[in-house]
C-alpha cells in the first residue's frame, strides 16, 4: 500500500490508490458511517428548526470506540463513573446533550465525503487511479482518517507503547495483523494528509 498525500498547486492534496486500496478505504468508512449511527435528520413533516435545536444524549456511549470518538468533556478518559466527581460527570452530561449531535454530524459528513471522493474513482467497474481533494474536501478526509484511526485502535487496545513498537513485530499469525496494517497505513495517509494541509 502506497497511501502518500502530494500537496496540489493551489491547495488541497492528491494520493494514487490501487482498487484493493479503494476498497479497503471505502469498507472502514462505511462501517465508521455504520457505527456513529444515522442522521438526526427530521421526519417528513416534523419542523426542520425544532430537529436542529434537539438536545442529544446525556450519558456517554457504552461502546468503547463510540466512547472514544464523543469522549466526555470533563474528567479523566476512561475514568469509571464511580470514581467521577458527581459535578464533573453532570457539567460533562450537559455539555453532551448539547454538542454530540453536532459532532455526530460532523462526522458522518467527513466519512460520506471519503465515500463519495472514492467513488468518484470507479471507472467501467474498476476502481482505482489518481485522487485529488480540494482542501475542504482534504479536511473532511482528515477528519475521518482521524476517526477510524481512532476507533480501529481502540478495537485492537492500541496504546502509545504499542504504536512504537509492538505492532511493527506481530507475526503474519496473529489474527489482528490486518487491522494493525490498516491502522499503521491509515497514520502514514494522515501524516502526509496533514503535511500537505501545513505545506
Amino acid at each position: 500500500m502506497s497511501g502518500n498525500f502530494e500537496a496540489l498547486p493551489g491547495g488541497g492534496a492528491a494520493v494514487s490508490l490501487d482498487e484493493v486500496e479503494v476498497s479497503i478505504l471505502r469498507s472502514l468508512a462505511v462501517q465508521l458511517l455504520e457505527l456513529i449511527g444515522p442522521g438526526d435528520e427530521p421526519a417528513e413533516g416534523e419542523d426542520p428548526l425544532a430537529a436542529l435545536f434537539q438536545d442529544g444524549p446525556s450519558e456517554p456511549p457504552s461502546d468503547p470506540a463510540l466512547a472514544r470518538l464523543f469522549p466526555d468533556a470533563y474528567g479523566e478518559p476512561g475514568a469509571e463513573a464511580a470514581d467521577e466527581d458527581p459535578e464533573l460527570r453532570a457539567a460533562s452530561a450537559e455539555f453532551r446533550r448539547f454538542t454530540e449531535n453536532d459532532l455526530r454530524s460532523r462526522k458522518r459528513q467527513d466519512a460520506l465525503a471519503v465515500v463519495r471522493s472514492l467513488d468518484g474513482l470507479v471507472r467501467d467497474g474498476r476502481a482505482g487511479g489518481r485522487l485529488e481533494l480540494t482542501p475542504e474536501q482534504s479536511r473532511h478526509w482528515l477528519g475521518a482518517l482521524n476517526d477510524l484511526r481512532l476507533t480501529i485502535g481502540t478495537r485492537l487496545d492500541v496504546t502509545d507503547e504499542d504504536e512504537s513498537s509492538g505492532l511493527y513485530r506481530l507475526p503474519d499469525s496473529d489474527p489482528r495483523k490486518p487491522m494493525v496494517m490498516a491502522y499503521l497505513w491509515l497514520g502514514i495517509l494522515q501524516e502526509t494528509l496533514v503535511e500537505t494541509l501545513i505545506s
